[in-house]
């Protein structure tokens, strides 16, 4: 006769403030069932069998709690941790470098968690895009219909203005950052952390519209195995394995990932849409505990990525007649990462880090080739220490970059550029309703010169339900080549950076937001948060046309002035969650006559999530609005909405999906043509629509072990 069974949720709340915390750690060690609370500090377990058990809670910077539970009970349990062991071994949140709950830290940071991630995996496994596009205020802006190259824009603010992370390196720089988002699978990552706005003062110049930081999964002491197999309608095939192992001394984490797709073209036009794509990934991880208050891993990623688009006769049969169309990119990554990390005492750390990345670039249309070597450099060392009221950290770092074009180009754009940089960085509790962090960074390039980077940021919170955060800094950009205008026009003709003529990029940026959250009827969770943001940036780098045909970079005669307003709204009801987003964008060229909009920068775009979640199913349905446009030749394209839908069904070790994205078929050529004569030397007018449209995709994840709460 089996046993009965029920489900269970643990809250966790702060003993001091009775606020949740995000990221707890409860586990049932005589059932080796565990897991994370969510952003309303709730764990639930499914199928817990009835009796009494031990149960631990832990969460970075609490002490923990063992006690014992009866299942089922009347009611659901609620813990609270008392703060304090200052325990310094695992960061909750990366890109604070505090080990402060994200409720108790002043910088404004978006959180995307493991089980939102895994939503946006299924959506898409070939790489973060869905991840990003799907936040409020953050666009993707497709550079080129034949790579399907693709940048992030935060706050209408181009892609050179957003800093990559993985794991706190700046792996996606300069040269690199081409053809970045499309080159990151996210199987093996654990969270994001999004900060908007001017970030500098720890992580460097790059940060003006701000920074997404990808944290990596680490390796427990339950072996973790996940294969995920995807097949979509568009003949795009994708495989990821994912692996870690932990003992007591040494761990470690492997992930795979292949990805093939077709030359698509849904309009049958002669031209692709998505381009014919091999892509393959891999990136070991090796971790060693010399004791408990020291970890070394050391990790390598290698990214193989051969992607052939334009005329599909060409593609697929070679040249013939008009049909000579194709824009080739071949590109390789390879880069390794070195952390080395010791608890000195009980409130004190030392990190040590180091990253060196190559990245090679082949890009070939007819009658004009592009290829490079780029090779990067970050090396820092910090402490940190935490008391009972202040955060510490002080640090210093090197960065290096050195592209280097063929020698056989004719404009020979060649650039090394090296920057060092010290920081200091405080967070400070006033008392229990106000904390103040600010931050001094200064960096020193030995082209462009000396940079002081101040930062401030002030949190207010009440009883928990309540805050408020502003905070504003500067930044600075050092200026290249990559852009998205030289990289729309193939670097053909670009002439190189003129390091005596041009001077950096340098901003300011100012945020205010308010959050709110409540339960109504202790059934439903509601709460909203609202951002005001401005940033401005001065002497903006701009890609302009010489009398001689050539296309030279120049700073702007005036500021490019980015203000808005972000509005996100959640409600929960035990099973089903519905998320409501809202983004104003009024990005101006104050450099242009009439201080025009920035072109693709829709002002209004809107979004709705409606996602059920059991232990069995999950469903989400999406709603995505974009206003209209301007195109850099002044005209107004149409807006649009696009809607997906995810089904998905847990077994004990397997997980099967269906995903209909973009269901509506939603995409540029219904509106406007994606490509204009003559069919042997096309123009391709500015993306501002998807371009793939309807994409229908199936799927499973395999767990064999280390996921036992799907029974």
């Amino acid at each position: 006769m089996k046993a009965q069974t029920t489900d269970l949720q643990i809250r966790v709340l702060s003993e001091s403030d009775s606020e949740p915390l995000l990221g707890a750690t409860v586990y049932f060690e005589e059932l080796e069932k565990g897991a994370i609370t969510d952003f309303d500090g709730i764990a639930k377990f499914t199928d817990m069998p009835e009796g009494q058990y031990q149960i631990t809670i832990s969460y970075l910077g609490f002490k923990t709690l063992k006690t014992n539970i009866q299942i089922p009970s009347e009611s659901d349990f609620i813990f609270k941790l008392e703060a304090g062991g200052n325990e310094l071994d695992e960061v909750v949140l990366q890109s604070s470098r505090s080990t402060r709950t994200v409720r108790k830290i002043p910088t404004r940071i978006e959180f995307i968690g493991a089980e939102e991630l895994g939503e946006k995996v299924i959506m898409n496994p070939t790489n973060i895009s869905m991840v990003l596009r799907e936040s409020t205020g953050i666009q993707m802006q497709q550079t080129s219909l034949s790579s399907a190259n693709t940048n992030i824009r935060i706050q209408g603010l181009d892609g050179r203005y957003t800093q990559l992370l993985r794991d706190g390196f700046p792996l996606y720089g300069g040269f690199s950052s081409g053809l970045s988002i499309l080159q990151i699978p996210p199987l093996d990552l654990q969270q994001f952390e999004i900060i908007k706005g001017s970030s500098s003062t720890l992580y460097g110049g790059g940060a003006i519209a701000g920074l997404v930081n990808m944290v990596s999964k680490t390796p427990d002491d339950e072996p973790a195995l996940d294969i995920m197999l995807t097949q979509t309608q568009a003949l795009g095939s994708t495989a990821n394995v994912f692996y870690s192992k932990r003992n007591e001394k040494f761990g470690f984490t492997l992930y795979g990932s292949g990805h093939y797709q077709k030359a698509y073209d849904p309009e049958d036009d002669g031209f692709s849409n998505l381009p014919e794509t091999t892509s393959i990934s891999f990136n070991p991880k090796l971790f060693y505990y010399p004791s408990e208050k020291t970890t070394f891993w050391f990790g390598f990623n290698g990214t193989y990525d051969d992607r052939i688009g334009g005329d599909i006769i060409k593609i697929e049969s070679g040249q013939n007649g008009i049909h000579q169309y194709t824009e080739e990119n071949v590109s390789k990554r390879l880069s390794s990462q070195a952390v080395y990390t010791t608890q000195i005492d009980s409130v004190s750390s030392l990190n040590i880090k180091n990253s060196v990345s190559f990245f090679d670039r082949d890009l070939t249309i007819p009658d004009f080739s592009f290829r490079g070597q780029q090779i990067n450099t970050f090396s820092e060392i910090n402490y940190q220490k935490s008391a009972n009221r202040t955060d510490w950290i002080v640090g210093a770092n090197i960065y290096s970059s050195d592209f280097d074009e063929n020698d056989s180009a004719p404009l020979q754009r060649d650039q090394t550029d090296l920057t060092y940089g010290a920081f200091i960085n405080n967070i400070y509790d006033i008392d229990d309703n106000w904390i103040l962090e600010t931050g001094l960074r200064a960096d020193y390039n030995t082209d462009f010169g000396f940079f002081p980077l101040p930062r401030v940021s002030l949190l207010y919170k009440n009883n928990g339900r309540f805050s408020s955060r502003i905070g504003g800094g500067l930044g600075y950009k050092i200026p290249d080549i990559f852009t998205e205008e030289a990289e729309f026009i193939n670097f053909e003709n670009v002439l190189g950076i003129n390091k005596n003529a041009i001077d950096a990029e340098k901003s300011y940026g100012i945020n205010l937001d308010f959050n709110y959250q409540t339960r109504l009827f202790d059934t439903f969770g509601f709460s909203i948060n609202q951002l005001f943001y401005l940033t401005a940036i001065n002497d903006a780098l701009l890609l302009n046309s010489t009398d001689n045909g050539f296309f030279q970079f120049e700073n702007a005669t005036d500021e490019i002035l980015s203000k808005g307003a972000e509005t996100n709204i959640k409600f929960t009801y035990k099973d089903f969650r519905w998320f409501l987003n809202y983004a104003f964008i009024d990005t101006k060229l104050n450099y242009l006559a009439g201080n025009p909009q920035k072109p693709l920068t829709a002002k209004h775009n809107a979004g709705s999530v409606l996602m059920y979640e059991s232990d069995k199913w999950r469903i989400g349905y999406e709603t995505f609005y974009t206003g209209k446009q301007f195109l850099s030749n002044g005209t107004e394209t149409t807006d649009f909405v696009t809607m997906g839908l995810l089904l998905m069904r847990n077994f004990k070790h397997l997980s099967a999906f269906v995903n209909f994205e973009n269901f509506t078929d939603r995409r540029q050529s219904r509106f406007s043509p994606l490509v204009l004569p003559p069919h042997q030397d096309p123009i391709f007018p500015e993306i501002y629509a998807p371009t793939d449209g309807f994409i229908f995709s199936v799927g499973i994840i395999i767990k064999p072990f280390g996921n036992e709460d799907n029974d």
